[in-house]
């Protein structure tokens, strides 16, 4: 990969590109070219964010009107804004069926597949669309897209190489090309491509938390002096607001100015909260529900159900508790692959609270589950995972933490499966995610009573499986992994059936895409500096002291919850 990011030509030409690329992206928007009034009709109705009664209209429409394309694409786009992704994606497939030559069907059907963690079809989709149209922008970025998601990063940074050439003025271009960079391991280029994208918008908060994110990074006086004049102004994004704000509390930190640093981070995480919903006591009620139904003769009365296969590693628990560091140095071992975050489990969970008729809530209706449908679920489970397993190895790692949630429905589809639990100190984890703006999901990070409020829940939770299932999830303290980490790793070798391999001690020698958080800190030998980071913080994490209660008096310790 080249480390040369070249310079844009001049603006007028880069207008020009511009004004090309979102002329092709609007021609591919639902509700273009339309005949029949009743259809412009919904259209506009969803143009003014009236997203219901547009479905409602365009159901009807479709009693009477079944193969209508056109039909399809805008009650997909419907289902799209109310969060139903999935339904979107099958109304997608029947419009690309009915209407094969639908380009703009076909385009919203392969960011469809996306959202529902389909990359494989995705990237197929997008082929098929470069096939007729190699040089329609929105393609190739449609195509990068799905590369990035399928991992093929070396083709994907050359895909946003070569459409930063041709759009240079575009800034997330150039952070994508950034991001993709990031997860091949090259910093400077990566870091060049970041400041790029702020040379084109120096409003852009996104790419100035994209270089804060990459943790090891330190910003000049300057770029602080700039951010701070950015947000002086009084008409800038909130998005832009809450990436200065978060990437201004790492500059801070790292000139050890603390509360400067915190009021950044609450500052952010307050704008970017205003945006989210949750609620904490969905997680709370699970807890409860789960302890109800997981009892040990529960699991005695179903102990040879299930797939039998013994491939994956779960590695559970809290973000930002070391789970990389662990799936960095289980992925070193040359009988272990490491993926990534998988979502196939909640997938499965979702689709068993969407799909059955018996009215059963999650996770009671797994109660009612047979041998076949057990085995079934495993083995799909299996098969989802498939495409993210790159080598010929024995054993495979998934290290989306939150699958703590769903340790009884492993239990039940892959007995064999082992399950590592990775945990910090909960005001050390804790007050990591109130630094960190995450790409989707963990609505909870950003209020730091709820971020003890789901700690605790966790805590309560895993505690109970090491009750009804002792010895069936191995845990891993991150202090004990950091100050003696050759014993820790024989250990869980020795939990996984495993031999100790020296080159799980050399992990940062390990050659992998690794695109989380720490991608940055898994590159380099295990260091303590970061263990007491949040004692610098804390007279100003009371919230989160409180809601931890009684879990965080008994570290590493698990206080009675019955």
């Amino acid at each position: 990969m080249s480390r040369h990011v070249a310079s844009p030509p001049a603006d007028a030409a880069a207008r020009a590109a511009g004004d090309d690329f979102d002329r092709a992206a609007q021609a591919l928007q639902p509700g273009q070219s339309l005949r029949h009034p009743r259809l412009r009709e919904a259209a506009a109705l969803l143009d003014g964010s009236r997203v219901g009664l547009a479905a409602k209209m365009l159901r009807e429409f479709l009693r009477d009107h079944p193969r209508d394309a056109g039909a399809l694409h805008l009650l997909a786009e419907a289902a799209t804004r109310q969060g139903r992704n999935e339904n979107a994606e099958i109304l997608l497939a029947q419009c690309v069926e009915l209407a094969p030559d639908f380009t703009a069907g076909r385009f919203s059907y392969a960011n469809a597949l996306l959202q529902v963690n389909r990359p494989e079809a995705a990237l197929a989709q997008a082929e098929k669309l470069l096939t007729q149209e190699p040089r329609n922008p929105p393609f190739r970025a449609l195509n990068a897209m799905a590369l990035d998601a399928v991992e093929d990063y070396v083709t994907s940074a050359a895909s946003w190489r070569e459409l930063t050439l041709d759009y240079p003025g575009r800034r997330d271009f150039w952070t994508r090309y950034g991001h993709a960079l990031r997860a091949l391991g090259l910093r400077e280029e990566c870091i060049a491509a970041y400041r790029k994208a702020v040379e084109i918008n120096p409003a852009y908060g996104g790419a100035y938390w994209s270089l804060a994110d990459l943790k090891t990074f330190r910003f000049g006086d300057d770029e602080i002096a700039r951010m701070e004049a950015q947000l002086a102004r009084a008409d800038l994004a909130a998005e832009d607001r809450t990436g200065m704000h978060f990437a201004l509390g790492k500059a801070y930190a790292d000139q050890a100015l603390y509360e400067t640093s915190f009021a950044h981070y609450a500052k952010g995480n307050a704008i970017h909260r205003l945006g989210l919903k949750h609620d904490p006591e969905v997680l709370t009620a699970h807890v409860a529900r789960c302890k109800a139904l997981f009892t040990a003769e529960f699991f005695d009365a179903r102990a040879a159900l299930g797939c039998g296969s013994t491939d994956p590693i779960f590695i559970v628990g809290m973000a930002r508790a070391g789970s990389t560091l662990i799936e960095q140095i289980l992925a070193s071992h040359s009988q272990i692959e490491g993926t990534r975050e998988l979502p196939d489990l909640a997938a499965l969970a979702t689709a068993l609270k969407t799909e059955t008729a018996s009215g059963a809530d999650y996770p009671r209706i797994l109660e009612t589950l047979d041998t076949a449908d057990l085995k079934r679920l495993g083995e799909h489970y299996l098969d989802s995972a498939r495409v993210h397993r790159k080598r010929d190895r024995a054993f495979f790692t998934d290290k989306m933490g939150t699958n703590f949630m769903h340790i009884g429905m492993i239990r039940l589809i892959l007995p064999h499966a082992k399950i590592v639990d990775m945990r910090r100190h909960p005001l050390a984890c804790g007050f990591s995610n109130f630094t960190q703006i995450f790409p989707r999901g963990q609505n909870h990070a950003y209020r730091l009573a709820d971020i003890g409020r789901l700690y605790r829940d966790y805590v309560e939770l895993t505690a109970h499986f090491d009750r009804v299932l002792p010895g069936k999830v191995h845990r891993v303290f991150y202090e004990s992994l950091v100050a003696d980490p050759e014993a820790e790793i024989r250990r869980l070798l020795d939990y996984l059936g495993l031999p100790f391999e020296p080159a799980c001690l050399r992990f940062h020698e390990t050659d992998r895409v690794v695109t989380t958080a720490s991608s940055e800190q898994v590159r380099s030998p295990i260091y303590q500096d970061a263990l007491g980071q949040w004692r610098h913080y804390e007279p100003w994490l009371g919230p989160l002291k409180a809601a931890l209660g009684s879990v965080l008096d008994t570290y590493p310790g698990v206080p009675a919850f019955d």
